[in-house]
């Protein structure tokens, strides 16, 4: 995928006064980073909702302020977005220093069939979601792939320590935690109606009750 661009203005209004910006359909952004002192930014929300539509945490963006030479390559660190409508009210951005390891967390995706579902009922289950991992800026990707293909029976799992990864990332989690698994789907029991009892039983059951009454009657 393409680097994602992203265009920013420099920011002189701050405080309470950020809110005219959002009126205006700008978002008030911060971009700070090891080599970088903080920097107040405005974006327009419309190409900043696309961006962030597409990237996640460990996609780098292009940020181009205004009054810089050159871009700036960044991360999304934090968003806040407005509790009802769910608007972007503001933004963080990391500036990465290209040549430095950084710590991300990169989103798991399950790809493929577990063999296991092709011959009895079961739930595939993903139990980690994302990694933290270490790495180069250029190094990142979007997300890391889990070939389910291996779950063979119901028995089979797959670990951290089992994931397929791409050159360069390391994976600062315990390899020992699990990420997916199949789970059987236990078969319901119906119970069985009583069967009605058929005429002829009903009669000798009656009939008996009355030789038990005449019994009776004549002692």
């Amino acid at each position: 995928m393409d680097q994602l661009v992203l265009e920013a203005e420099p920011r002189t209004i701050k405080g309470k006064q950020v809110n005219q910006l959002r009126r205006q359909g700008l978002v008030p952004a911060v971009v700070y980073g090891k080599a970088t002192a903080p920097i107040p930014v405005q974006v327009p929300r419309r190409p900043l909702e696309l961006v962030l539509s597409k990237a996640g945490e460990s996609t780098l963006i292009s940020l181009r302020v205004a009054d810089r030479a050159e871009p700036l390559t960044v991360l999304v660190r934090d968003q806040q977005r407005d509790a009802l409508t769910q608007v972007i009210t503001h933004v963080d951005f990391y500036a990465v220093v290209m040549t430095e390891t950084i710590r991300v967390r990169i989103p798991l995706v399950l790809e493929g069939e577990p063999p296991v579902l092709q011959k009895f009922q079961g739930v595939l289950l993903q139990q980690k979601e994302e990694v933290e991992v270490e790495c180069l800026p250029k190094d990142l990707v979007p997300h890391i792939a889990v070939d389910v293909s291996t779950l063979q029976t119901f028995d089979d799992s797959i670990y951290v320590k089992d994931l397929v990864l791409p050159a360069g990332i390391q994976v600062l989690d315990d390899p020992e935690e699990l990420v997916a698994t199949v789970s059987p789907v236990a078969e319901e029991v119906v119970e069985a109606e009583a069967a009605p009892a058929e005429p002829g039983e009903v009669e000798v059951i009656k009939k008996g009750k009355k030789e038990e009454e005449q019994a009776e009657a004549e002692e």
